[in-house]
């Protein structure tokens, strides 16, 4: 299998950095000719806030309602935060995503010190692995690891071709369409790794506006036998969806696979 590379130095867990990776768009649903729609993206402590560093764009995908690629426009990065914008000329719902597979090696060398690969802000080129991780070495762990961050835009009627699963990695797929969400409604999803259903995937849901109260009112829900879960939106606004999951399912020569999610939704 090849393994690529898409996050440069995005290479932070959320749970275990406390960072969370976001794209979040300025509106979701929109009804008119033309429309344009400015997204942000950056890494954060706190939900949609810029405090922590920008997402860097290489590797950020636009989907036009037919699946076919878009250009960001007017596109730059920050100190603390990224921005570009979409032009909508078609009805039907963008899909905004990047997504990486690649693997992560941890190990302890001859001097009894952990080693990592590859490391923080590294983006390994073709043959790193082979030549730098040991294949024989005290604890060594090799990991495959598989991220997706993303978000959904609508202009006019909504469609579903953006939304058909990819089956390649750690994958949350919307059964509800994810612009056509209300307060006071449920939503369903579906979690795949390698278009297989995963059970167990430990989903959080966190609603905007973390500052301006004093309980982060998260909801935290697991995936079942069949990878499915659901989530109520207590109110309207932009929700941060947050997803992890790890077995002992790894590709050769992983022996483990971990995957991660993170999306930007709208309720209205």
């Amino acid at each position: 299998m090849r393994y690529i590379i898409l996050f440069g130095a995005l290479a932070l867990s959320f749970s275990a950095e406390a960072h969370r990776a976001w794209i979040k768009p300025d509106a979701t649903v929109i009804s008119k000719e033309n429309a344009w729609v400015t997204f942000e993206a950056a890494v954060s402590n706190e939900i949609f806030a810029r405090d922590h560093v920008a997402f860097r764009l290489n590797g950020v995908v636009a989907l036009a309602p037919n699946g076919q690629p878009l250009e960001l426009q007017n596109a730059h990065t920050g100190k603390l935060r990224s921005v570009f914008d979409l032009q909508l000329t078609e009805n039907g719902t963008y899909k905004v995503v990047t997504a990486s597979k690649n693997l992560q090696a941890r190990w302890v060398d001859a001097n009894g010190e952990r080693q990592f690969w590859p490391g923080r802000g590294v983006t390994p080129k073709p043959g790193d692995f082979e030549r730098e991780v040991p294949k024989q070495a005290q604890d060594l762990t090799i990991t495959e690891y598989s991220r997706r961050i993303e978000t959904f835009v609508t202009n006019g009627a909504p469609s579903d071709t953006v939304l058909a699963p990819t089956n390649q990695g750690f994958e949350v797929v919307p059964v509800t369409h994810p612009n056509d969400l209300y307060a006071g409604e449920t939503a369903d999803f579906k979690v795949l790794f390698d278009g297989k259903p995963v059970a167990g995937a430990e989903v959080t849901v966190i609603r905007e506006g973390m500052r301006y109260r004093a309980q982060q009112e998260e909801q935290t829900v697991t995936s079942n036998g069949a990878g499915e879960f659901s989530v109520t939106w207590t109110e309207a606004g932009q929700y941060f969806m947050e997803a992890e999951y790890q077995d002992d399912q790894g590709k050769a020569p992983a022996t483990q696979r971990r995957g991660s999610y993170g999306a930007v939704f709208e309720v209205l």
